[in-house]
């Protein structure tokens, strides 16, 4: 594996005193490695101790060995264990697996655990609905959790939840299983964290100060992306608004497999890359078109995947870098922008 310097990295990471980044040349194949530097945040009297966390969505492994998608995963472990500082934990945002076989969640665990960070994870729908979660979360725990973290309070949200229409439709878990499978399927309804993660939440930050960052995972956005392909989360609004009283909330997410941007109230969210494949981008207007990458370019397997950094400033501010792996950024993006 050819490993290169980026140039625009490292002197962000000059100006911010963290150091070195290497990533992988363009001739490598589907990453997708947000890798998010919190450099230094304050909210009113609070301060956040500079640490670095990194981020894989949508390894989307199959059974067969050695397949492309495993190669995408081992680069991406490969990327992140070769920065100079390492990240306080990896962030997995889900579908490690494709058809949710045991075998392959096994095999994502195997690869992941040569990280030299520790990992969390928050399911995806192929992870979840051939055996409801189990082989997922043997492997990886809790499906929705929280930490605070040298000054911010991390949330991760099991976001793909449905109502049982399984059950009296007397469907084999693999026939329940594969009404997930296209992003357009009418059956399953459009998925979120039901009333169970509503009630969890609202415990959740019920004692946590206005003041505090927080960053919050989904597999899905946090606001209605496009629901016909469940590029949302349904209770986005609940959730926005019980997040509503802190002073900045940055989300996000991976599932969509495309660069994303939105903003609503306080809540900036941010969709990742995958390691797996690029999906098109839904035939609507997008709230801020700039952001939207370019389509891939088939005759370039490395085109549509890449890494993203961020990094949150004195303020609570945020600064977004894109990483991709071929020139698939519009000229918003090229230098990164701020959140």
């Amino acid at each position: 594996m050819s490993l290169i310097e980026v140039p625009n990295r490292r002197r962000f990471l000059g100006m911010t005193g963290a150091a070195g980044l290497s990533t992988l040349s363009a001739t490598a194949v589907g990453i997708n490695l947000g890798l998010v530097d919190v450099v230094s945040a304050q909210g009113g009297p609070r301060s956040v101790t500079p640490f670095r966390f990194a981020i894989i969505s949508d390894p989307h492994l199959y059974s067969e060995k050695d397949h492309v998608f495993d190669k995408h995963l081992e680069d991406a472990v490969a990327q992140t264990n070769a920065l100079a500082t390492q990240p306080d934990f990896v962030l997995i945002t889900g579908d490690v697996s494709h058809h949710g076989e045991a075998d392959q969640i096994a095999k994502g665990k195997r690869i992941l655990s040569k990280l030299k960070a520790p990992i969390k994870s928050i399911p995806g729908e192929h992870d979840w609905y051939l055996d409801m979660g189990a082989a997922w979360k043997g492997a990886f725990g809790a499906e929705t959790w929280s930490f605070d973290h040298k000054g911010i309070h991390f949330i991760g949200m099991n976001s793909i939840l449905v109502p049982d229409f399984w059950t009296a439709a007397k469907l084999t878990p693999a026939q329940r299983r594969d009404w997930f499978m296209p992003l357009n399927s009418p059956v399953p309804g459009v998925w979120g964290v039901a009333d169970i993660g509503l009630e969890w939440l609202a415990k959740d930050i019920a004692k946590v100060a206005p003041d505090t960052p927080v960053v919050i995972f989904t597999h899905s956005p946090l606001w209605d992306y496009y629901p016909r392909w469940n590029f949302q989360v349904k209770e986005s609004p609940q959730i926005r608004d019980m997040l509503g009283k802190f002073n900045n909330v940055m989300a996000f997410h991976g599932h969509v497999h495309h660069t994303v941007y939105n903003k609503i109230g306080n809540l900036t969210s941010v969709g990742t890359m995958s390691t797996s494949w690029p999906w098109p981008y839904p035939p609507i207007d997008l709230p801020y078109p700039a952001f939207q990458q370019n389509r891939a370019d088939p005759s370039n397997t490395a085109d549509g995947m890449g890494s993203a950094t961020v990094a949150i400033d004195r303020t609570g501010a945020g600064f977004v870098q894109h990483m991709p792996f071929a020139d698939s950024l519009s000229p918003t993006m090229k230098n990164g922008f701020k959140v």
